[in-house]
């Protein structure tokens, strides 16, 4: 796949998932609102809510990954060694203007891009990856991120930032209406028991499905983004380098959670309940990985 193909895929995948969020809350409305006995009612606001997210998402979701992550914007000023690697290696990727540069106060080492389009991205690096990473292995890491950026990654993930967190929310808000509605009345009757158990079946997969939004993102952008970074770089060993170093350290991100998982370069979650992670994990394993880069 050239990198042509792959934008238009990530177009047309971040298409699929506001469709498939749009559809997922708006059934839960229709399913829940006739459970209820609210008629038409819950299902018109459910999907009214849902486009308004969805257009939230579009335009708004890389400033809310930031804040979660406690991302702070950095200058020539202030990390200097960051932001001229940061305006090199744009220069050499052709991505004008530059993306915003920040910094995340955490001595993990991490890091993930952001944005709707190359021209509204950035990119956010850890303290830990600023300490203990050389510059060829620094380049090697903001070179992926970069990669990601033009092969316009960055929009199917950060749309999943906010889509994901709020199938869960509108689920677990439905649920409690269901349990704590007081007129036993609109239960009754076959139909009426029939549509609980729909409403309580819908309540529990939507974060299932919301999770697999997430998993449809694919693994493969992170082996290609690998190999574009490489290839910006010039230098495949210095990502290898890196990815061992972020494996070596096993460290934790504090701030990190489900919903921004997927934006970072590594499992965030290294040595937290790993196990379970990989079950929905969006991140090849780091050492094929590796693997993949030191065979360029």
């Amino acid at each position: 796949m050239n990198i042509y193909d792959q934008i238009s895929q990530n177009k047309t995948r971040s298409i699929v998932i506001i469709t498939v969020f749009i559809v997922v809350v708006a059934g839960l409305g229709f399913i829940f609102g006739k459970a209820l006995d609210y008629g038409y009612t819950l299902f018109i606001f459910a999907t009214v809510f849902a486009i308004c997210s969805s257009f939230f998402s579009y335009y708004f979701s890389d400033k809310l990954a930031l804040s979660v992550s406690g991302a702070r914007e950095v200058s020539t000023q202030t990390e200097q060694r960051l932001f001229r690697m940061v305006e090199n290696l744009s220069i050499g990727a052709g991505l004008t203007p530059m993306p915003k540069v920040y910094v995340i106060e955490d001595t993990a080492i991490n890091a993930f891009a952001t944005g709707r389009d190359p021209k509204h991205a950035s990119v956010a690096v850890t303290r830990g990856a600023l300490q203990k990473l050389d510059d060829m292995e620094l380049e090697g890491v903001i070179a992926h991120e970069l990669s990601h950026i033009r092969n316009y990654d960055i929009l199917t993930m950060t749309i999943a930032v906010v889509l994901v967190g709020i199938i869960a929310l509108v689920s677990e808000w439905f649920m409690r209406s269901l349990w704590f509605s007081g007129d036993d009345n609109r239960r009754e009757g076959r139909s009426g028991g029939l549509m609980i158990i729909f409403a309580i079946i819908g309540a529990i997969l939507a974060p299932l499905i919301g999770q697999l939004l997430q998993m449809a993102l694919s693994r493969q952008r992170e082996y290609l983004a690998d190999a574009s970074g490489a290839l910006l770089t010039r230098y495949p060993d210095g990502l290898a380098q890196a990815l061992e170093k972020i494996q070596a350290d096993g460290q934790p991100l504090r701030n990190a959670n489900t919903a921004t998982a997927h934006l970072y370069i590594a499992n965030p979650f290294e040595g937290v309940n790993e196990k379970l992670f990989n079950l929905f994990s969006t991140h090849p394993p780091i050492e094929e990985r590796i693997k993949r880069l030191r065979a360029m």
